[in-house]
């Protein structure tokens, strides 16, 4: 007989009973019913039944068990009476008599409890990961995991890309947030950086000639915490390719996920990945208030400026006499109610504006629509009428109104169309839905300079070519994209800049000479000299994209061993003091803390 098992705690059936077995596990939970002992035998396959009395040999050490104490049992597999059979366990049907046992690894008192729904801060669970990575949930979110990443390996591959490696100790290079550095100690004073993308790798892989690319890569960025990304490190399916349009990488990526979402996403709509729409930044930010929508809620939002221009709504018509200013209208489809809209106008106080106006439809008392709220009496019925008809909204229905330069009010705009939707029940849960964010533009203006600086990417390929930096910086779109899903971005990527006189055209705008371009891209910029294909792509983000299949706001609950938000692992103790050794051999001092 094996040591430690004949079969795990899911694989026994009534076709095994009168046979003599080895189950190996944790007790998942003791129950004694009358001097008889009952043991839930749990594994990472599943759960068996087993149980003792006191004919047993073993009934003495048995009771000593206690909750997740890991050990080794033999025993005869007994059928089950059928009014105690467990229809939600495979093993349910039988139950395993205990001769004889051996405790494996015994448990101190638990922190905190494997069996059960019980709610435990994070700090503790995170400091216990071990344990919290034994409940139920957490198993199946981990599994799931490892099933999402083996199901993108597989389609990648079904796609003709091959997995190629890049390095993980490298050059620091800028991509939008902090690199973690890593002291040399061959070069003293000189620092690697942990890859916040294998961006430039992989671009060269495409200069190497070897057209189709992916990785499962980790990432690692020194970034502030929040709810859906992590503050030290992530994984991403990364791809690359060559010879390629912004359509192809759509064409490619699109069936992938599709794919995924539909194999794992427990029966929610996912719709064809040929109609994803896309979506210009511009529109997205004019629409949903934000670069990554959620289109499950239908609520689209619109420019009404004309209709308070004049009007005798003085602040918004004041406000309109402004450069750069508009007033956007939120549609509330049945949202009607003076209740409603009194809640929403606080919403937008807590959110740290004055309020926001509303105009409400309602049934008059002659019996005809009229339109209701403070708004509506300032501006009057024929605007309030035009504003209904530009909506299309109707009896019952409402509309919230903001206004200013759209980047003081879009944030929360955005945030109040998703409670809108929300509250009404406007917004399709049982759904993903995504769509291309196109269109970016390349550089804005800095207030304080008068000069530019890059907006997005640096490396994506600017529309037009060089023509298109010969005119206004501030017309200029790349072709750059990002795939949002459920109010969530899933997918970045861009066609790249794989011309050196255009990449340093495009970096003199924003005020880096060629001298420099060469300094801090100098492998890249080389390699792109010796026939560079024209050649793009895109990394989607894993923990993102198992967290919505797993259907939680937060993205430590799909990471095995996350940090907590300050960016410490409690068990591990990470980040620590380094030794005086260390820091002698890097030729390293620390310096205190500022006050």
């Amino acid at each position: 007989m094996h040591a430690y098992r004949t079969h795990t705690c899911a694989q026994l059936t009534k076709e095994n009973v009168g046979q003599t077995v080895r189950l190996s596990g944790w007790v998942h939970r003791v129950r004694d019913h009358g001097g008889i002992l009952f043991i839930d035998l749990r594994d990472t396959y599943g759960v068996t039944q087993v149980l003792c009395d006191p004919d047993s040999p073993a009934f003495a050490d048995v009771e000593k068990v206690r909750s997740e104490w890991c050990i080794r049992i033999d025993g005869e597999v007994k059928a089950r009476s059928a009014d105690l059979v467990n229809p939600k366990l495979p093993t349910g049907e039988i139950e395993v008599f205990v001769r004889d046992i051996e405790v494996l690894g015994a448990s101190k008192e638990l922190p905190l409890m494997v069996f059960g729904d019980q709610e435990y801060p994070e700090e503790t669970r995170l400091k216990y990961r071990y344990l919290d990575l034994r409940r139920d949930a957490m198993q199946t979110s981990m599994k799931l995991r490892t099933d999402v990443v083996r199901s993108m390996r597989q389609r990648m591959w079904d796609k003709g890309f091959r997995e190629f490696q890049t390095p993980i100790i490298t050059a620091s290079s800028p991509e939008g947030a902090r690199d973690f550095l890593v002291p040399s100690r061959l070069h003293p004073g000189k620092f690697y950086a942990l890859p916040q993308a294998p961006q430039q790798f992989k671009q060269l892989i495409m200069v190497s000639g070897y057209d189709k690319y992916f990785q499962i890569a980790p990432c690692f960025r020194d970034e502030d915490p929040r709810a859906d990304r992590s503050p030290t490190d992530f994984y991403q399916l990364d791809l690359e390719m060559s010879f390629v349009t912004q359509q192809d990488v759509f064409d490619t990526i699109a069936p992938v996920l599709a794919g995924v979402f539909s194999e794992f996403g427990g029966g929610k709509k996912v719709d064809n990945p040929a109609e994803w729409p896309q979506i210009s930044y511009r529109d997205a930010a004019l629409w949903y208030g934000t670069d990554k929508p959620d289109l499950r809620n239908p609520i689209k939002m619109q420019t009404v400026s004309e209709h308070f221009a004049g009007s005798g709504f003085a602040i918004f018509a004041k406000l309109l006499e402004q450069d750069g200013t508009e007033i956007r209208a939120i549609p509330a489809p049945t949202g009607g109610s003076r209740k409603f809209c009194d809640r929403m106008n606080a919403f937008a106080q807590k959110e740290g504006l004055p309020g926001m106006g509303y105009i409400f439809w309602r049934t008059a008392d002659n019996g005809e629509m009229e339109a209701a709220g403070p708004l509506a009496k300032n501006i009057g019925p024929e605007r309030t009428e035009a504003i209904r008809q530009q909506l299309g909204l109707g009896n019952g229905d409402a509309a919230f109104f903001l206004g200013g330069k759209p980047s003081s009010f879009e944030k929360v705009a955005g945030k109040a169309r998703t409670v809108i939707g929300d509250e009404l029940g406007l917004t399709e849960k049982d759904r993903f839905a995504f769509a291309w964010i196109v269109d970016f533009p390349i550089y804005q203006k800095d207030e304080e300079t008068g000069g530019y600086e890059f907006e997005h990417n640096p490396f994506s390929m600017p529309q037009g070519g060089m023509d298109a930096l010969l005119g206004d910086p501030l017309a200029v779109r790349g072709f750059q994209y990002d795939l949002a899903c459920n109010g969530y971005e899933l997918v970045s990527g861009a066609i790249r800049n794989h011309k050196p006189e255009i990449m340093f055209k495009a970096f003199e705008i924003a005020g880096y000479g060629e001298d420099e371009v060469r300094r801090r891209f100098g492998g890249m910029v080389n390699a792109f000299q010796y026939g560079a294909p024209p050649h793009g792509g895109c990394a989607a983000g894993i923990d993102r994209i198992v967290m919505l299949l797993a259907d939680t706001a937060n993205i430590r609950e799909v990471i095995m061993f996350p940090m907590n938000q300050r960016a410490e692992d409690l068990m591990m103790n990470a980040p620590s003091e380094p030794t005086n050794e260390q820091l002698r051999e890097l030729r390293l001092r620390v310096l205190p803390p500022e006050a």
